[in-house]
């Protein structure tokens, strides 16, 4: 067995650039998932399904044109990685967690609205430390334990309401199964940030690899789930109902995915270049964004406790942002691995 090799330092233009590119594509990916959802919140797995076969004929495509005479103009070549059973067992694990976590992030989307969704997966960040420091064996230093309570009990608080419920107001309606998800959701993403380090390590830290063969497992278990919901039956019928309207999900299954194939690189090279707890962070900030957003967009309310949560996120977030900008920097080593080529193209322009 080969010895895994060490992943480039990152600079901070790099850093900033590709969490700027991970927040941009989740976000696209929760607001149009959430209004799929709302159109036929029958269909969950086979929207997934749809979204992975899309991403895998993206990547398959990519790869068909980088041994085309197009190649030249690509911004990025791909090769498609072999299913040895060696690599196969190897990132098995990671593969199994992030089928699984999808499966309840979407369980968790559909139950509540979209400015609440981040909310109900706060846990994610004590998780991601807490397994972080685990599988590493270190203690995380006290500042980040600082921070990361901070922001969950910014996402505590937001989450509060949801304990109990008001007759006479549309203030606190998130299910408590809804959070239930979101709590799984939360741990499952933690275990999956993890191990995703290893797992590029482990397929030569091509991002596009590990996009790859993390859809092709996607869709090998969103098959049976939507046969075993028994969506076939619900898709047959929406079918021959001459007044279905199919605008939003044939036109939100395209763009999440194709934004799904960039979010699997985004995510990837998110953790590639910083680290899994920064990585949760930047989430965190994504979803003060995303609260906005749900507001203006799907007219989400604003409660009181939304509006502290918020708030305390945001601080929680400049206090860990300042705690990192503190260490010592390294600088990238240029290398001709896969999407590091468009990384790095990054600090020249």
């Amino acid at each position: 067995m080969q010895a895994r090799s060490e992943p480039p330092q990152s600079s901070r233009l790099q850093v900033a650039a590709v969490v700027s590119f991970y927040i941009v594509a989740a976000l696209v990916m929760v607001f149009v998932n959430k209004a799929v959802l709302n159109k036929t919140p029958e269909l969950p797995f086979t929207f997934l399904f749809i979204q992975a076969s899309i991403a895998l004929l993206l990547l398959r495509l990519l790869a068909f044109l980088s041994r085309s005479s197009l190649r030249t103009f690509l911004p990025v070549e791909f090769k498609l990685p072999r299913l040895n059973h060696t690599t196969v067992m190897t990132i098995l694990p990671y593969l199994s967690v992030g089928s699984t976590g999808l499966i309840f992030n979407t369980l968790c989307l559909a139950n509540v609205d979209a400015a609440f969704f981040q909310i109900a997966r706060g846990l994610a960040l004590p998780f991601t430390i807490f397994v972080s420091s685990v599988q590493a064996r270190t203690r995380p230093q006290p500042r980040v334990v600082a921070a990361a309570f901070i922001v969950t009990c910014g996402f505590l608080i937001g989450s509060g309401p949801s304990f109990y419920r008001k007759t006479a107001t549309n203030l606190s309606r998130e299910s408590a199964i809804a959070l239930f998800y979101g709590c799984l959701s939360s741990f499952v993403l933690a275990v999956h940030a993890v191990l995703k380090k290893t797992a590029l390590s482990d397929v030569g830290h091509s991002v596009l690899a590990l996009s790859y063969f993390g859809n092709l497992f996607s869709t090998m278990v969103l098959l049976p789930c939507l046969i075993l919901h028994g969506e076939l039956g619900m898709l047959r019928k929406r079918i021959y109902d001459v007044n279905e309207d199919w605008t939003t999900f044939i036109l939100g299954s395209l763009v999440t995915g194709v934004f799904g194939f960039l979010l699997g690189m985004a995510g990837s090279l998110s953790i590639k270049v910083t680290s899994p707890v920064t990585h949760m962070f930047s989430s965190a900030a994504r979803g003060v964004v995303q609260t906005m957003l749900g507001i203006s967009i799907f007219g989400d309310v604003m409660t009181t406790p939304r509006a502290y949560s918020v708030t305390i996120i945001t601080c929680g977030t400049i206090f860990y942002s300042w705690v990192q900008s503190s260490k010592p920097k390294a600088r990238f080593p240029k290398s001709d691995n896969d999407m590091e080529k468009q990384v790095g193209s990054t600090e020249k322009s």
